[in-house]
């Protein structure tokens, strides 16, 4: 999944902690059973010298098997001597064994030489924590978007009824989201303040988050700020990176970041480099089409509007409604 390159290194660092606590605990209760238990340290001791002589023994010649058969009865003769030695003195029979979280990595983040899925979960918690701390979006989700704020009335300059158009919207919306993977297709969604733009582009957020993959949420002002330290004034945090090779990139509120050079074309680089990778964007503007043609450059417009699925909303600013 395309997460930013810091939240690998926090779930590392996590899982390096997992191992840590894990082997300190195992130590602690060692020198426990050890003090209690004087002649466990002796067998342990024999365990361990039969695992050397086992590994030593395989590029021995000739009675090479008879010998590691001969260690191995006598390693499970021990561990069976432990077994009943903490049982008598009342500790469980796993007591002296390391309990790490993950059973399938030993808290190393790795099996056989590949990523563990306990990093993959871990990462996908990070994020979506991160992503919560920084937009409501556990306030916004689905289930909290209410089709009641629209009316069902038929506009009369469109003929089109809100409360119909918007239930389309979110039903749409969802379907996304829960079919959502790296071939999804990118989301134009437009329409006045207080529509519900955001809310439906941070529950997709929330969701595809949830379901693992990396994504980058933002409003346009804020990525590109972003952008523009790490070119001008060294900031490297990696922005430009995750905000390119993320699994799916939510850029709000195009249109209201102040019209620079620079941001002119670091919006057409952003959308130009996913859109030849082919890692969807979601979109969301108060501006018309008529107003984001006049404001960006063609080739950017025409990015837009030839390949992104696009989600016209409407009805009244709900935010007003609330008051």
């Amino acid at each position: 999944m395309g997460y930013s390159a810091d939240i690998y290194r926090q779930a590392m660092r996590m899982i390096e902690r997992r191992r840590t606590d894990a082997e300190a605990t195992a130590a602690m209760r060692r020198r426990e059973v050890y003090a209690k238990v004087p002649q466990m340290q002796s067998i342990d001791d024999e365990i361990a010298q039969t695992a050397v002589h086992a590994v030593k023994a395989i590029g021995m010649q000739g009675d090479a098997q008879k010998f590691i058969a001969s260690l191995s009865e006598k390693s499970l003769s021990a561990q069976e001597k432990r077994r009943a030695l903490l049982l008598e003195n009342g500790f469980p029979e796993d007591y002296l064994k390391v309990s790490y979280t993950c059973n399938k990595c030993s808290d190393t983040g790795f099996c056989d030489g590949m990523r563990c899925s306990c990093v993959e979960e871990l990462m996908r918690q990070i994020a979506y924590a991160s992503l919560c701390s920084d937009f409501p979006v556990e306030r916004s989700t689905f289930e909290s978007f209410n089709l009641d704020f629209y009316s069902k009335r038929a506009d009369p300059k469109s003929g089109v009824v809100p409360y119909a158009r918007m239930g389309e919207v979110l039903a749409f919306c969802k379907q996304y989201a829960a079919d959502f993977d790296l071939h999804s297709p990118s989301l134009f969604l437009y329409g006045e303040t207080g529509l519900g733009k955001t809310h439906l582009s941070l529950a997709i957020a929330g969701a595809v988050t949830q379901k693992g993959f990396g994504v980058i949420y933002g409003s346009a002002q804020n990525l590109l700020d972003r952008m523009e330290r790490e070119r001008f004034k060294g900031e490297d945090d990696g922005a430009t990176e995750a905000i390119l090779g993320c699994d799916l990139l939510v850029l709000d509120d195009l249109g209201a970041e102040f019209s620079t050079q620079f941001s002119v074309a670091a919006v057409y680089n952003i959308l130009n480099t996913r859109m030849q990778s082919g890692r969807p964007v979601i979109i969301s503007t108060n501006l018309t089409v008529k107003e984001l043609e006049k404001r960006y450059t063609r080739r950017i417009t025409s990015r837009i509007f030839g390949t992104y699925t696009t989600l016209a909303f409407c009805g009244s600013d709900v935010r007003q409604l609330l008051r």
